[in-house]
C-alpha cells in the first residue's frame, strides 16, 4: 500500500487559474516580447527584458530570506528600478509598501514599525534618512537595499540593488500567489492623524486595471509618460500597471517638472499623461508651451480635484486634438471609484463622473440608509477592487465596511443620470498639490508647540496648490508666539506638503455650542 500523501485537486486547480500580478507580466512578455516596455532617461528595457529583471530580484529577494508574505517599504522616487522592485514583489509573493519619499525619519520609522517591514529599499539620496528612520525602529531591519545602479558605494550593511538584478535565477520556483493574497500595502493619511495601511489584492488591482481600460480609453498603443510619483497608487495602479498589462510603452520622468514634461512629449512622441490640475496649469504657463510641439498627445488624464472651468476652455483651444479624462477614487478602491470622460468635460464640469466598470457606487446618510438623487449623503461602494481592509487595524476596517459597503468619508451628489459631483469631505482631508493632508496630524504637530493654547486647520482654495494647508492658532496667553515660530516648528516635525502654507495667529476659534470648531467659519473669514 502506498503511504504518499495524495495531491488535493485544488493544488492542481488553484495554481493553473493563476492571475495574480505577477502573472499578468509574464503573460504581456509573452505577447509583446520585444516591444519597450520602460524607458528611464538612457535605460530601455522590453518586456522581455523588464519580465526577466522581475524574475532575477524576485529570487534575489528570496534568497535575502524574505518570505511570501513579508514586507518590503520602498522609498523611492520614479526610476525603471522601482517597477522592477514592484512586479518583483507581486511575484515573490511579498508585500510591497511604497512609502513617500517626502516623509521624514520618524514618519518612515512609523510606516516600517507599523508594517512590520523585513527589508527596506531606498535612492542613494535617501538612504541616509532611511537609515534614521530604521535606527528609530524598535525592531532593527533585517535588509536594506540600495536602489542604485553600477558604480555606487554600498553603505554598510545595505545590499545593492545590482547584486538583486544579477542573481541566477535558474531553479528558483516562484510561489503560488492567490488571487486574494495581500501583495500591497498603501498608507493613507486619509481623515486620521496617524497613516493608515490599505491591503491590496492581485484581485483588487487588477479589477481596477480593468476599469481604467475600459473607462479610460486606454490601448496597447499608447506611449504615455509617468511623472507623478509611483509610491502613489494613481501613478503605479490608474497608469503604470494598466500600461504593463496592455503592451504600452511607459517613460518615466522623477517629477513632474513642467519644461522636462514638455520637452519629454516632443521628443518621445508621448501620446498620453496623467497630471493634477495643478501640473496641468503648469504646463499651460510655461514660456515653451506654444513653441513645443505637442501635436503627439491625444489623451489627458487628471484627478485629485476638480478642473476648474476655465482651464477646460483653455485646454480645448490650445490643444484642440486632445482628450481629457477625470479620475475620481481613492487608495482603498485601488483607486478609481468614478470617471468623467471627455464627451462630458465642458458640460458637466466638476464632476468626477460615473460609476466605472467594477464599481457601484450609492449615496447614504449618517444612518447609511440611501439618499435621494440630488441630496448630500456619504458616497460608498461595492466592488472587487476594494481593500482587504487596513493592516493591524480591524476596528477600523469594521467601521469603513459597515453595512457591507466601503464608505468613503467624501460627501458628494448624484445626478439623475447617475454622475457624482463631490461637495465636501467628511472628516476634513486636504488635498493640496494632488497630495492627501491629514489636518488633524497637522494640528497635532502645532498643539505639540508649548506656545500654542488652540489651533484649526482647514484647506483654503489655492490658485497653486488647489487648496493651501491653512492654520489658525491661537497663542498661549503672554506667550509673544510669532507665525515664524509656528512654522519653523511645522518644519522641524513634518514633510514639506503638509507644512501650513498659511499660518495666522487669532485670538480665538469660532465655535457651536457644543465646542466644536466651525471651520467653515474659518474658510470664510479667511479665504
Amino acid at each position: 500500500m502506498s503511504h504518499e500523501q495524495p495531491i488535493e485537486p485544488d493544488d492542481l486547480v488553484q495554481p493553473s487559474r493563476a492571475n495574480a500580478l505577477g502573472d499578468v507580466l509574464r503573460r504581456s512578455a509573452a505577447r509583446y516580447s520585444d516591444r519597450v516596455a520602460i524607458v528611464d532617461g538612457e535605460t530601455s528595457l522590453t518586456f522581455r527584458e523588464l519580465d526577466g529583471a522581475v524574475t532575477a530580484v524576485a529570487a534575489g529577494l528570496a534568497r535575502l530570506g524574505l518570505e511570501p508574505g513579508d514586507r518590503l517599504a520602498l522609498v523611492s522616487r520614479n526610476c525603471w528600478q522601482f517597477a522592477v522592485l514592484a512586479w518583483a514583489t507581486a511575484r515573490a509573493g511579498v508585500v510591497l509598501v511604497p512609502v513617500n519619499f517626502m516623509l521624514g525619519a520618524h514618519e518612515i520609522a512609523y510606516i516600517l514599525g507599523h508594517s512590520g517591514a523585513a527589508a527596506v529599499a531606498a535612492q542613494p539620496d535617501l538612504a541616509c534618512t532611511v537609515q534614521g528612520a530604521v535606527d528609530l525602529v524598535d525592531e532593527p531591519l533585517p535588509q536594506c537595499v540600495l536602489v542604485a545602479g553600477e558604480g555606487v558605494e554600498i553603505p554598510s550593511g545595505w545590499t545593492g540593488f545590482t547584486d538583486l538584478l544579477m542573481t541566477a535565477a535558474e531553479g528558483w520556483q516562484p510561489p503560488f500567489v492567490g488571487d486574494d493574497d495581500p501583495i500591497r500595502i498603501m498608507y493613507t493619511s486619509g481623515t486620521e492623524s496617524r497613516p493608515k495601511g490599505a491591503m491590496l489584492s492581485s484581485r483588487a488591482l487588477l479589477a481596477e486595471y480593468y476599469s481604467c481600460v475600459v473607462d479610460g480609453g486606454m490601448t496597447g498603443d499608447d506611449v504615455e509618460l509617468h511623472t507623478l510619483p509611483l509610491y502613489h497608487c494613481a501613478q503605479l495602479d490608474c497608469f503604470l500597471g494598466p500600461d504593463l498589462m496592455l503592451g504600452a510603452t511607459s517613460y518615466l520622468l522623477p517629477a513632474p517638472d513642467p519644461g522636462r514634461v514638455l520637452t519629454a512629449i516632443a521628443e518621445h512622441g508621448i501620446t498620453k499623461f496623467f497630471a493634477p490640475p495643478t501640473v496641468w496649469i503648469g504646463l499651460l504657463r510655461h514660456p515653451d508651451f506654444d513653441s513645443t510641439d505637442l501635436s503627439s498627445l491625444r489623451k489627458g488624464y487628471y484627478g485629485a480635484s476638480a478642473m476648474p472651468v476655465e482651464v477646460l476652455r483653455e485646454i480645448g483651444q490650445r490643444l484642440p486634438d486632445l482628450q481629457l479624462w477625470n479620475f475620481y477614487g481613492q487608495t482603498e478602491l485601488a483607486p478609481v471609484a468614478t470617471i468623467l470622460p471627455p464627451h462630458e468635460q465642458l458640460e458637466h464640469a466638476g464632476s468626477a463622473g460615473r460609476p466605472v466598470l467594477n464599481v457601484q457606487t450609492r449615496l447614504v446618510d449618517d444612518d447609511d440608509r440611501e439618499v435621494p438623487v440630488g441630496e448630500v449623503g456619504e458616497v460608498v461602494h461595492r466592488s472587487p477592487q476594494a481593500t482587504l481592509g487596513y493592516w493591524r487595524d480591524p476596528d477600523k476596517t469594521a467601521e469603513a465596511f459597515r453595512g457591507g459597503w466601503f464608505h468613503s468619508g467624501d460627501l458628494g451628489v448624484l445626478d439623475a443620470d447617475g454622475r457624482l459631483t463631490i461637495v465636501d469631505r467628511k472628516k476634513d482631508m486636504i488635498k493640496s498639490g494632488g497630495e492627501n493632508v491629514a489636518s488633524r496630524e497637522v494640528e497635532e504637530c502645532i498643539y505639540a508647540h508649548p506656545d500654542v493654547a488652540e489651533v484649526a486647520v482647514f484647506g483654503l482654495p489655492d490658485p497653486r496648490w488647489v487648496e493651501a494647508v491653512t492654520a489658525a492658532v491661537v497663542p498661549r496667553q503672554g506667550s509673544g508666539l510669532t507665525v515664524e515660530e509656528v512654522q519653523r516648528h511645522c518644519a522641524e516635525h513634518l514633510a514639506g506638503y503638509k507644512r501650513p502654507k498659511l499660518v495666522v495667529l487669532v485670538d480665538a476659534l469660532p465655535k457651536n455650542p457644543s465646542g466644536k470648531i466651525l471651520k467653515r467659519e474659518l474658510r470664510t473669514t479667511l479665504g
